[in-house]
C-alpha cells in the first residue's frame, strides 16, 4: 500500500475520533478522573490529619513536675490538671478528651537520684490517648516529642509508658474504625460496577439489536415494563455487589496486613438487616439512574460513555465516606448516592441513628418509583427510543 494511501487512512481515523465528542470523552475522562478523585482524596486526608488550631487539645496533667510546668511547653494546648484518672480516660475513649499524662508524685527528685548504672527502673510517665481521634494522636505525638527532648538533657533518666498501653481505643473500635472508612467506597464501586455493566447492556443492547420494539408492541403496559426492568436489573446487580462485598469484607485483614486486628464479629444481626436495607435500595436508585441514561442511548458503546460522569459523581461521594461522617443532619440522609455512603459509613463505625438509615432507604425507595415513572414516559417517546 503506497504512503499517501495509509495518510489518507489515518488522517480519516484520526478525523473520526476527533470529531467525535464521545471518543474524546473516551480518551481524556480517564486522567480527568484520577486527577479529581487524588486530588478531592489529598485535600480530605490532609484536612483529616490536621488539627483545628481554633480548639486546641485538652491534655490533663497528674502531678506536672516544676521542671516541666513552663507556659511555652505546653501553649499548643489546653493542659488541666486531672481529678479523676478514671473519669479522664473514659471522656479519651469517648473522645471528649485527648489526653492524660500521668508523672510520678516526686518525679524531679527521682530523675536526680536515678543511676543510668543501676539496674533499678527509672521513673515512669504515662500517656493516655485513643488513637482513632486525631487531635488525640497528635497530642500523644507532640507530648513525646517534648519529653524526648526533655529526657535528651538528662542522659535516659526516665521512661515513657513502661510496661503500659496507653492506647485507650478497643479493639472493636479499632475494627470498626478501619471497616468503616474502606467499606462504603469499595461496596458503592462494586454496586456501580455491576450496575453500568448489565444496566446498559439491557436498553441500549435491546435498542441495537432492534428486540425493544417488539416489548413495546406488548401487551405490557409501560410503567411494568420500566419497574421490571430496574427491578430484575436490580437483583442481577445485588448477586455481583454481594459476592464481590463478601469477598471484600473476608480478605479485608489480610489486605491491610492487620489479621488480629480486624473482626466482622463486632456486628449485629441489626447491622446486618440495616446494611442490607440500604444496599438494596442503593441498587434500586443506581439501576433507576443507569437505564435512564441508558434510554437515551443510541448503543451500548454510547451508554457507557454517556454514564461516565456519573461514574465520576458516585466515586467521588463514594471517596468522601472514607472521611468519616460530614453531618448527622438527617436531611443529608435525603441526598441520592450520598445518603448511602453516610448510612453504610455509619453502621461500620457502629455509630449510627436507625431512623436515618431507615430514611436514607425510603429515600432511595421513592426515587426509584419518580425514576420508574420518567423511564415509562420516555418508553412512549419514540424518537427516544427507535433514535438509534
Amino acid at each position: 500500500m503506497r504512503r499517501s494511501n495509509v495518510t489518507t487512512i489515518m488522517k480519516k481515523e484520526f478525523a473520526r475520533f476527533f470529531g467525535d465528542k464521545r471518543m474524546l470523552i473516551t480518551l481524556f475522562l480517564p486522567g480527568i478522573l484520577i486527577f479529581v478523585l487524588y486530588t478531592i482524596m489529598g485535600s480530605a486526608m490532609t484536612d483529616m490529619l490536621s488539627p483545628d488550631p481554633d480548639i486546641p487539645p485538652t491534655v490533663y496533667v497528674v502531678d506536672i513536675p516544676h521542671s516541666l510546668e513552663k507556659d511555652s511547653l505546653w501553649s499548643w494546648c489546653e493542659i488541666m490538671n486531672a481529678v479523676d484518672q478514671s473519669m479522664i480516660k473514659q471522656q479519651i475513649s469517648d473522645k471528649q478528651a485527648d489526653l492524660l499524662i500521668v508523672f510520678p508524685a516526686d518525679f524531679d527528685e527521682a530523675v536526680a537520684r536515678y543511676d543510668v548504672t543501676t539496674k533499678l527502673d527509672a521513673p515512669n510517665i504515662e500517656l493516655y490517648y485513643n488513637p482513632l481521634e486525631i487531635s488525640s494522636s497528635n497530642a500523644y505525638a507532640i507530648t513525646v516529642s517534648i519529653l524526648d527532648s526533655y529526657e535528651a538533657t538528662l542522659a535516659n533518666k526516665f521512661d515513657l509508658n513502661r510496661d503500659i498501653d496507653g492506647n485507650l481505643a478497643t479493639p472493636e473500635e479499632l475494627s470498626a474504625s478501619i471497616i468503616s472508612m474502606l467499606m462504603p467506597m469499595l461496596i458503592i464501586t462494586f454496586l456501580f460496577s455491576g450496575t453500568a455493566g448489565i444496566g446498559t447492556e439491557s436498553i441500549a443492547g435491546e435498542k441495537e439489536r432492534g428486540t425493544l420494539g417488539t416489548l413495546l408492541v406488548s401487551p405490557l403496559k409501560r410503567s411494568e415494563l420500566a419497574l421490571g426492568k430496574i427491578l430484575s436489573l436490580a437483583i442481577l446487580s445485588f448477586l455481583i455487589g454481594l459476592v464481590s462485598s463478601v469477598s471484600t469484607i473476608l480478605s479485608l485483614p489480610r489486605l491491610i496486613g492487620a489479621t488480629d486486628a480486624i473482626s466482622v464479629d463486632i456486628y449485629t444481626v441489626k447491622e446486618y438487616i440495616l446494611l442490607a436495607l440500604v444496599i438494596l435500595s442503593t441498587l434500586l436508585l443506581l439501576v433507576s439512574l443507569v437505564t435512564l441514561v441508558s434510554a437515551f442511548a443510541k448503543s451500548v458503546k454510547e451508554a457507557s460513555t454517556a454514564i461516565m460522569p456519573l461514574m465520576i459523581v458516585v466515586m467521588v461521594i463514594g471517596v468522601s465516606g472514607m472521611f468519616g461522617s460530614a453531618s448527622s443532619g438527617s436531611w443529608f440522609y435525603l441526598i441520592p448516592i450520598y445518603n448511602s455512603v453516610e448510612s453504610m459509613s455509619a453502621l461500620f463505625a457502629l455509630d449510627y441513628s436507625s431512623l436515618n438509615v431507615v430514611l436514607a432507604v425510603i429515600s432511595n425507595v421513592i426515587y426509584c418509583f419518580i425514576a420508574s415513572f420518567i423511564l415509562a414516559k420516555m418508553f412512549n417517546n419514540e424518537k427516544v427510543i427507535f433514535s438509534g
